[in-house]
């Protein structure tokens, strides 16, 4: 009998049906070694040894696991293929006391009978280079969380924490606010007259001005109102005609098959879904067979595929819909890596009601995912563009309209197209000037990242890869660094205080390049030009040697010194003092730490000297009274570890309501 582990109980049952008699699946649960949570776990005086162990919650399953090892005639590690599986089959391999160098590992890039089976026949051997790269990342991120975290308690605020990921993706969000607010408009113009064809009135169109007194005008050229006006007063009084009319057939060609950027991407666009939400309904379809594995930097497509595809797409939709030839993409990504195969499903012949019957965000997922998969092997769109150029005395105006040839892909992965048909028109033809006026526009700043944008900027820079990208904005989300406002990110002040200090002191930490960097010596570990631990060397000699001169040259001035209020601690009788907090300004007992006594500053408050301090905005407020208790309001607030967000009453213990639901998302529909 051989004993298959893998990671999950679905991934289990899945591959269960497609084995016969002489096979045993278990599940790991995940990870079943690690470094602890209560010490950084590495030697960094001994070669950045790591100490291992197991955690309490993965005992029983380690003890069952190598129960049914020891009984078993071999045991195969089926992890998933990336580098964290690989990483996951060695922990298994050294926790159930198995020889790494003879145990069986298999890969996949899909749970059906055909992949499985073929990856039985052909069994390789632990790749431990991907485990050292997967450990190399693993350490960097414990060496930048543990080291750098205790700097910003004592130097900002108790509960802070930095990231070797987390604290770049924060920096280009706060990035992002400074050229917003430092961003000045500039005034300009537009000039829009509305033609009509003098034999038929009802004939119209729009044309925008092209070129001024024999020159062309871009977009922000015409900045002059007096100017603007001069042009419309040339045109009211001009006589206007039909100077060019060009056509020509333009193609629209679809995109690659998703990959999981674009995947979370496409999903918070067009379905609102955060990156956390997209990639767990894409786990839980890859675990039951319903697509290839969704943490994939790849665009490229298997024979057997695009095989699929077209049989599918000829029988379905006929063979004008089916790309001559298979369509294959090239990868764009930086430093991609992970896998070898784009997300799509495994099979097409998915019936309506198998479909129907999943959860809602698989099903609205998967909808996504096939219908991509099937465009990228349609043909393009076709479209008629007709451009229309127009003579008004010195000037010249411009209207262009595009009408729909053929679908293509747009049949099963429309997009919004809009036909703008122009009148029927001949050169030199006069026409009738409806209307012509100028208007006032103002440039506008970049607009602020959305999850989409931000994963988008994550991986053209190359921060991160496939598996981080929803983690990292779930951390700085929960951990009060920015907040979502109408699909936006915005810093809070602790995040862009944050963000100031590591940029002034740790700038390598902060700095996108250097970041980019550290993944290509991770790919490099991966590929065996570099050592692991030489990789962690490099990195930490001079990291440490600067946090050190750090904690002596950064004075804890930096920090706003307490000060003293007329109010009276209810609890021992001292001052209160005004504090900086992690979320704002609060009051705390000028006892502390023998009187923890702390609350938020809700009324006026004065100085010994009378001067009066303003309560401000706390970041954790949500405006929403708490429906338990009616006088308390629910506020944000995060788990024992930090990890996940709830909201609770600003009363608690008094009262102990609380909830996973943002308390504003229910305000709003009952509005």
């Amino acid at each position: 009998m051989k004993l298959i582990i893998v990671e999950s109980p679905t991934k289990a049952k899945t591959i269960g049906k497609f084995l016969g008699k002489g096979y045993e699946l278990l599940s790991s649960f995940g990870h079943i070694r690690d470094l602890p949570k209560s010490k950084i776990g590495v030697d960094l005086e001994n070669d950045f040894e790591p100490k291992y162990m197991i955690p309490a919650k993965a005992r029983e399953t380690v003890k069952k696991l190598k129960k049914e090892a020891g009984k078993a005639d071999a045991v195969v590690l089926a992890t998933d293929e990336d580098r964290e599986g690989e990483a996951i089959a060695w922990h298994l391999a050294a926790a159930l006391g198995l020889d790494a160098e003879k145990t069986e590992r298999i890969v996949f890039h899909e749970i059906t009978e055909r992949a499985i089976q073929e990856a039985l026949k052909s069994p390789r051997r632990i790749d431990m280079s991907l485990v050292d790269a997967q450990q190399a990342r693993r350490i960097l991120d414990r060496i930048v969380g543990y080291k750098l975290s205790p700097f910003l308690w004592q130097k900002v605020a108790r509960g802070l924490s930095a990231g070797r990921v987390q604290s770049v993706t924060l920096r280009l969000i706060v990035d992002r606010e400074r050229e917003i607010r430092a961003f000045v408009p500039t005034r300009y113009f537009s000039v829009v007259a509305e033609l009509t064809k003098k034999t038929d009135p009802a004939a119209t169109c729009l044309a925008e001005l092209f070129s001024a007194y024999g020159k062309q005008v871009d977009r922000l050229e015409l900045q002059d109102e007096a100017a603007a006006k001069k042009i419309v007063d040339d045109i009211k009084v001009a006589t206007v005609r039909v100077k060019e009319i060009t056509q020509k057939e333009v193609k629209r060609h679809p995109s690659p098959p998703f990959t999981t950027s674009t995947l979370t991407q496409t999903a918070a666009n067009k379905l609102g879904y955060a990156a956390k939400k997209t990639m767990f309904a894409a786990q839980k379809l890859y675990e039951n067979g319903w697509i290839t594995y969704m943490r994939t930097d790849s665009v490229n497509i298997a024979s057997e595929a695009l095989s699929m595809a077209k049989e599918y797409l000829e029988k379905e939709l006929g063979a004008e819909y089916a790309a001559d030839a298979p369509r294959r993409f090239a990868t764009k990504s930086k430093g991609a890596q992970e896998a070898h195969e784009a997300i799509r499903p495994t099979h097409l012949n998915r019936s309506a009601a198998d479909i129907e019957a999943l959860e809602p965000s698989m099903r609205k997922v998967y909808d996504l995912i096939s219908k991509r998969f099937l465009a990228s092997q349609m043909p393009p769109a076709r479209f008629n563009q007709m451009t229309i150029l127009f003579e008004a005395g010195p000037h010249i105006l411009k209207t262009t309209g595009s009408q729909m040839l053929f679908p293509g892909f747009l049949k099963v992965y429309p997009s919004k197209t809009e036909d703008v048909i122009l009148p029927t028109l001949e050169e030199k033809e006069e026409m009738d000037v409806k209307e012509v006026k100028y208007e006032e526009h103002f440039t506008e700043p970049a607009a602020r990242y959305s999850e989409a944008t931000l994963i988008k900027a994550l991986e053209e820079n190359g921060v991160g890869r496939p598996s981080t990208y929803a983690p990292t904005i779930s951390t700085i989300e929960a951990r009060g660094y920015v907040e979502k406002i109408e699909r936006r990110f915005h810093p809070t002040e602790i995040g862009e205080k944050v963000t100031t200090l590591l940029e002034e002191h740790f700038p390598t930490i902060v700095d996108v390049g250097f970041t980019a960097g550290m993944e290509e010596g991770l790919d490099d570990v991966a590929e065996k030009k570099i050592a692991w631990k030489k990789l962690l060397k490099d990195f930490y000699d001079p990291f440490a040697k600067n946090l050190a001169e750090k904690y002596e040259s950064v004075a804890r001035a930096e920090r706003p010194e307490p000060i003293e209020t007329n109010e009276i601690c209810d609890k021992c009788g001292k001052k209160m003092v005004v504090r900086a907090g992690r979320y704002g300004k609060f009051l705390a007992c000028s006892g502390f730490p023998e009187c923890k006594n702390a609350k938020k500053i809700t009324g006026e408050v004065k100085t010994e000297s009378g001067a009066v301090i303003e309560p401000e905005a706390d970041n954790r407020s949500t405006g929403v009274k708490c429906d338990k208790c009616g006088e308390g309001e629910m506020m944000k607030r995060f788990t024992k570890k930090g990890r996940r967000l709830f909201f609770g009453c600003s009363r608690y213990p008094q009262c102990d309501n609380a909830t996973w639901t943002d308390p504003r998302k229910a305000a709003d529909k009952k509005d």
